[in-house]
């Protein structure tokens, strides 16, 4: 595991004050995180062997500072936000990466702002909405039923570990008010269904995108793949086998290999 350095910085006037985890070196990427928080893993080592990554913690997600995600509205908000985000740390048009919600917020990002984005890495983003195939409500699901529509397998380790609760009992508190305030703070921006009006704007993105998703995805059906690649220019699709919601993680070898070819091409 590479060594992570923690940063605070400040935004919006002074009133957010994200955590941002920065690790490896060389060309910048950016990894914006999912709905349920902020984890660095495997993958972001992976990324760090070869690049500077940058993840930031979604607004409000912040472990201590859950007025964060006050003074944001909506997700015009959130696309401003993040382009004050990005001038804090310093970066021009970095390489983004964005997973499930973060894909979501990294394509407005592009699409809001087409000189901010170097390359785009889109992982089974959210956004998009068939009405014969509807993404599923995370929010309301039971722990179970989330785990079989995010895991290729189910009964599998990432599976077990998503779903393993801490011995301690404060420890399993804390936990469980992470993950239920994470999923408030992400689900502000989209509730009740993810169909902001992207579709309306996605036609600006004019960054190179590649976009990764699981075959087994039962969260965002694959489907969406071709939704999302018809309305980018310059976009190809990767579908990965024997992987579900998040392909990054199991099937790590595959996914951490295109992301790096594709961003150093």
């Amino acid at each position: 595991m590479v060594a992570v350095q923690e940063r605070t910085i400040s935004v919006w006037e002074n009133k957010i004050k994200p955590k941002v985890q920065v690790a490896g070196s060389g060309p910048p990427v950016v990894f914006l995180h999912g709905a349920y928080g902020l984890t660095w893993d495997p993958f972001l080592d992976e990324l760090a062997k070869n690049f500077t990554v940058y993840a930031p913690e979604h607004p409000g997600t912040t472990w201590g500072d859950p007025d964060g995600i006050k003074p944001l509205d909506n997700l015009w908000d959130l696309v401003l936000y993040y382009d004050e985000v990005f001038d804090q740390l310093g970066l021009q048009n970095p390489a983004v990466v964005g997973h499930s919600f973060g894909g979501m917020v990294a394509a407005e990002i592009a699409a809001s702002y087409p000189q901010r984005v170097g390359k785009l890495v889109l992982l089974c983003p959210i956004g998009l909405w068939r009405d014969d195939t509807p993404v599923k409500n995370w929010m309301i699901m039971p722990p179970d039923d989330v785990v079989k529509a995010v895991f290729h397998d189910p009964t599998g380790p990432l599976a077990r570990q998503m779903l393993a609760i801490p011995e301690d009992e404060k420890a399993q508190q804390d936990a469980q008010i992470r993950t239920t305030w994470a999923l408030a703070c992400t689900g502000r921006f989209i509730w009740p269904i993810p169909d902001k009006g992207l579709k309306k704007r996605i036609h600006r993105i004019t960054a190179s995108t590649l976009l990764v998703w699981g075959k087994s995805d039962k969260l965002v059906p694959p489907v969406y793949a071709q939704e999302f690649a018809s309305r980018i220019k310059h976009s190809r699709i990767e579908m990965i086998e024997q992987a579900g919601h998040v392909p990054q993680l199991e099937q790590l070898g595959k996914v951490s290999t295109l992301v790096r070819d594709f961003f150093k091409s």
